[in-house]
């Protein structure tokens, strides 16, 4: 199991947001400056976004499930993993077996959100992965039947040519005479 928490760094800034907008907010009130209030409330925003973005559940990696906060999901039933355009924090769209889909959304850091994604498409193996099968995504190109057919074993050389000569010539006779002893049926 691998189990993968928000990073730390992201309760901090929230932390650090809601000081700002109680010091902006301060300064509005005290000094009757009104134009304060609008980098309160944008300070405001920014740390509801990061207190949420810190709040997310942890995400368990299972040999035989995905686990997000309470909510378990069998590998089985990932049919696709996409990617968005966020590396940190991580945003994947998920679809399941019954065409509902699930945002992903993992604040780590960097190399967390690396590992995860790496996890997320190595362990869904019956998943289209941004939209290229399992097996053609990591290199497991699997030729056709045909192609299988036409292509002739390898052969190796294990006589020398005058050998394979003498072989070939025995055949032609065996196949003209039906034996190669030179007895005749009446010695026997």
């Amino acid at each position: 199991m691998t189990r993968y928490l928000p990073a730390r760094h992201y309760l901090w800034f929230g932390v650090t947001a809601v000081v700002l907008a109680v010091a902006c907010a301060g300064v509005a009130f005290d000094f009757k400056f009104t134009l304060a209030y609008i980098p309160a409330g944008l300070c405001a925003l920014i740390s509801i976004l990061f207190l949420l973005t810190a709040s997310r559940p942890a995400v368990e990696i299972h040999e035989s499930y995905l686990s997000i906060g309470k909510r378990i999901i069998p590998w089985m039933d990932i049919r696709r993993i996409d990617r968005t355009g966020w590396n940190a924090p991580l945003i994947v769209r998920i679809t399941l077996f019954d065409d509902s889909r699930l945002r992903l959304i993992y604040p780590g850091d960097l190399d967390s959100c690396n590992s995860l994604l790496r996890n997320l498409r190595r362990l869904s193996r019956d998943a289209l992965i941004d939209g290229i099968p399992y097996r053609q995504y990591w290199g497991e190109v699997l030729s056709s039947g045909v192609e299988r057919k036409t292509q002739s074993p390898n052969r190796y050389r294990i006589l020398r040519p005058e050998d394979e000569a003498e072989v070939e010539r025995l055949y032609q006779r065996l196949k003209t005479v039906g034996n190669l002893d030179q007895k005749s049926s009446a010695d026997e």
